[in-house]
């Protein structure tokens, strides 16, 4: 077995392996998306290289196409492909289980905190984001543009996400550039990409496909019919799962629209949860939970909460059954890698114009921030110290250049 096939396979793992490991990141990765990304690349392509440089951009290109929360999909996918589907459940489950708990939590107490995001501490996490964003902008864009052509062809997706601030832009910027990798990369295809480990079958990837269509068409029509609050709410958070693509920040105003004109949430209530989202480590879709445990209407509290959370995930994990038993055979055609490379340096492009807004944007203001920024760099890069400990570490110097200043 070659090192490229050991790096992906890795050896025969459990799902409590996959469930120790994500919820260590879900305990720990801040900043969002993007650094997800960034802290998913480190931990299983650099650290325990589950995967390699291409299989992890290849998965990432994937779950940039479907909708849903991007950087929770990849962590489905790594799970799923190192335990089977016991361990995508587990990487779910422990990625995103403690920024749910924490928001219901803070549903049941909602106020109590006043005002998160002008806290120093959280500022301090969205520097250490900078850092974390900025080294996996870096390493992916030596592995996966290493020439001219592929250089481009990132900067020019950067420029059209930068344009184009939207989902669109985005998907947009993937297109073009798997259309330039398929019309003027074929030459360059490494023809004998090494298959990822088979885990799911097809059968059990044509029900999934089913039943996703069957819920988004059946489930508003069900609500529709039976006046009942649980079904309605099922439903309204399915369907924002279904058809957000971006994930993250682009939810919102979905999950706005679907909860605060019917009454359900108050307009402060959204906004004092969206402020606690900003706050904990994890996917943002997790907010779903804290809107589902402050609502009015029962049900609400935990179980409103829980209902909520699987409503907005669902789809994501019934759209990666589906297309899973499929990419890798898609994947290995030559024009299909020949795409891909175009496709990958489209989204090493997009995590660069990511870098710049909104992490960049939104964190560095000062003289101090930008130091702060270099010291957290030089950590993850060159001292190569865990991220959860440049997390806290930024956290608690932001906080301490605050109280001095």
């Amino acid at each position: 077995m070659t090192e490229r096939s050991m790096a992906t396979r890795g050896l025969p793992s459990s799902a409590l392996e996959v469930l120790l490991v994500f919820l260590r990141l879900g305990l720990t990765s801040f900043g969002g998306p993007v650094a997800h990304l960034g802290y998913f690349r480190t931990e299983f392509v650099e650290r325990r290289k589950w995967l390699d440089e291409v299989d992890y951009t290849d998965i990432v290109a994937l779950c940039q196409f479907l909708p849903g929360p991007a950087s929770s999909q990849v962590g489905i996918v790594i799970g799923t492909l190192r335990a089977g589907l016991a361990g995508g459940l587990a990487a779910w489950l422990a990625f995103s289980g403690p920024s749910a708990v924490a928001l219901i939590v803070f549903a049941y107490g909602v106020g109590a905190l006043g005002d998160v995001t002008q806290s120093a501490w959280l500022h301090g996490l969205k520097i250490v984001a900078v850092a974390v964003v900025a080294q996996a902008v870096w390493g992916m864009a030596r592995n996966l543009c290493p020439d001219r052509a592929r250089a481009t062809v990132a900067v020019g997706a950067a420029l059209m996400a930068l344009t184009v601030p939207s989902a669109m832009g985005q998907i947009g910027a993937i297109v073009v550039g798997g259309a330039i990798g398929w019309r003027f990369l074929p030459g360059s295809v490494d023809g004998d990409a090494r298959p990822l480990p088979a885990t799911i079958g097809r059968r059990l990837a044509v029900g999934a496909l089913a039943l996703f269509l069957v819920l988004l068409i059946g489930l508003p029509i069900i609500a529709a019919t039976i006046p009942d609050h649980a079904i309605a709410l099922f439903s309204s958070f399915y369907r924002s799962g279904a058809l957000v693509f971006g994930g993250g920040h682009v939810v919102l105003p979905l999950l706005q629209q679907a909860v605060v004109p019917p009454g359900w949430v108050g307009n402060d209530a959204f906004l004092a949860g969206y402020g606690a989202a900003q706050a904990v480590p994890g996917p943002l879709f997790t907010f779903a939970a804290y809107l589902g445990a402050v609502m009015g209407p029962a049900p609400n509290g935990w179980l409103g909460g829980v209902i909520c959370l699987v409503a907005i995930y669902l789809p994501s994990f019934l759209l990666l059954l589906g297309v899973l038993p499929y990419w890798d055979a898609v994947r290995r055609r030559t024009d299909v890698r020949a795409a891909l490379k175009g496709v990958n340096a489209a989204v090493v492009g997009l995590l660069l114009a990511a870098l710049y807004t909104p992490v960049w944007t939104s964190a560095i203001q000062t003289a101090a921030d930008f130091a702060l920024v270099l010291v957290a760099f030089l950590l993850l890069v060159l001292w190569q110290v865990p991220p959860w400990l440049v997390v806290v570490l930024g956290a608690l110097a932001a906080a301490a250049l605050d109280h001095v200043v």
